[in-house]
């Protein structure tokens, strides 16, 4: 007798609670001259657990300023930080909306 083969159970779709160790900074970063063409932020990208996402950028030959979103778990986002102010970017948080007015 043949045995009949069961269904694969169905996959829970239900969205999982955002993990509270899961963080969002929004940062202005000022970069030196000597940093202009070197290519830091794809650099995190590549170092670090963290999602980024460019907001605004201004580059000059002298100054390049950046807004720049993280998120990831707080410890990436700070060792994330901690790397660039390491390199000579100066790193400043972004006050409450005024990135998005």
């Amino acid at each position: 007798m043949a045995s009949k083969k069961s269904k694969p159970a169905a996959k829970d779709t239900t969205p999982l609670p955002p993990d509270p160790r899961q963080s969002k900074s929004r940062l202005w970063l000022t970069f030196p001259a000597p940093l202009i063409t070197r290519p830091v932020i794809w650099e995190l990208g590549q170092k670090f657990k963290v999602v980024f996402n460019l907001r605004q950028v201004s580059v000059g030959k002298d100054i390049g300023i950046v807004c720049l979103e993280l998120e990831g778990a707080r410890t990436e986002i700070k060792n994330a930080i901690n790397w660039l102010e390491s390199l000579g970017v100066e790193v400043e948080p972004v006050e409450i909306g005024v990135l998005e007015s």
